[in-house]
């Protein structure tokens, strides 16, 4: 069976090229042509000899992504159906402003997690994504931000369907042939992953301290209640989490952004802001407050604008930096927590 050439290391594809008779320098040129111009076809590689082109298509394939739909908001937000290479489908996110544009990213085909609140959720876990189809996504944004905007990506969120951790090696190999300055030479400051908060692998993401801002999917400061909207809560229990969320801290020395939903009636009262406020004190952190994205079949509501400020202005008073996030592209099932593969 064919092995996709993207799952290649850069060692492995040196051996493959000097095992069939050429030079070495060929190793660095392929590697340029599959993770800087986004080569999606051995076709593509014109600086390659033909008979070269020829032995790579023998023993490699490419299992690329494709564009399957896309959807378009009034807000000029656009969400990407994308198909993989076994019909399995993910969605995207190009989200605009009039200073940037940023990409919304999937890591695997659902997600095995379960929140309460979350469509992807509902629509149960697939598989992991490779590191190309990673970096397909954001090659693919890229270009459609370029010719709808007139700009290259400013910015990347690692936030789309899935667990970025519990596909840690994919994850980690796709960003650094996005922040490679010899590659894509995206800044690592402007790429953020987000986890829901396994614990090991915040650790080991500490201790490799690649430039990549992190975020949590918090929702709740208090852990029976979060337990029951987020079952890995179970697992790592937020007494752990602020330990390792310190050890990030230490290691890293940067702020830890703390992502909230905000759920009528659920987690949006004056003791819910008190709570947060307290598990605010063990580290920097900024928050965004997001009013909750209503899906369809899931009981959950969004608040009143009133609630959402009264609950940031709580939090400004106990002097904590506080961003109240406009949802994008509710429209189309874009925002945060909608993404289902649902028309």
């Amino acid at each position: 069976m064919k092995r996709d050439i993207r799952d290649l290391t850069k060692s492995e594809l040196n051996d493959a090229i000097i095992g069939f008779g050429e030079k070495a320098f060929r190793t660095k040129q392929i590697w340029e042509w599959l993770w800087k111009k986004g080569a999606r076809s051995f076709e593509e590689m014109t600086i390659l000899p033909v008979s070269l082109r020829d032995k790579l298509s023998e023993k490699y394939l490419f299992n690329v992504v494709s564009i399957d739909t896309i959807f378009k908001s009034e807000d000029k937000t656009t969400k990407l159906r994308f198909e993989l290479f076994d019909g399995q489908k993910i969605e995207g996110v190009l989200i605009p402003s009039s200073s940037r544009t940023t990409a919304c990213i999937s890591t695997q085909s659902g997600c095995p997690l379960g929140c309460k609140f979350c469509a992807t959720g509902k629509f149960g876990y697939q598989r992991n994504l490779s590191v190309g189809e990673i970096f397909d996504q954001v090659n693919i944004l890229n270009n459609l931000s370029n010719t709808q905007f007139q700009k290259s990506l400013s910015n990347i969120v690692i936030m789309g369907m899935g667990e970025p951790f519990l596909n840690y090696e994919a994850v980690m190999g796709a960003i650094q042939k996005i922040t490679s300055p010899e590659l894509m030479n995206i800044s690592p400051k402007r790429i953020t992953l987000s986890t829901s908060g396994l614990i090991p692998e915040i650790m080991r993401f500490a201790d490799e301290d690649c430039g990549v801002q992190l975020a949590i999917s918090l929702h709740s400061a208090n852990q029976q209640f979060r337990e029951s909207i987020m079952p890995i809560a179970k697992k790592y229990p937020l007494t752990e989490l602020i330990k390792a969320l310190k050890y990030y801290h230490e290691k890293t020395s940067e702020r830890i952004t703390l992502e909230y939903l905000l759920m009528e009636g659920i987690n949006d009262t004056l003791n819910d802001a008190q709570e947060l406020a307290a598990f605010c004190k063990n580290f920097p952190v900024k928050i965004n407050l997001i009013q909750y994205n209503e899906v369809v079949g899931i009981p959950y509501k969004k608040p009143s604008p009133e609630i959402v400020t009264d609950f940031g202005s709580f939090l400004e008073n106990k002097n904590l930096i506080v961003n109240i996030r406009r949802s994008r592209g509710n429209d189309i099932a874009a925002a945060c927590g909608q993404l289902a593969n649902k028309k």
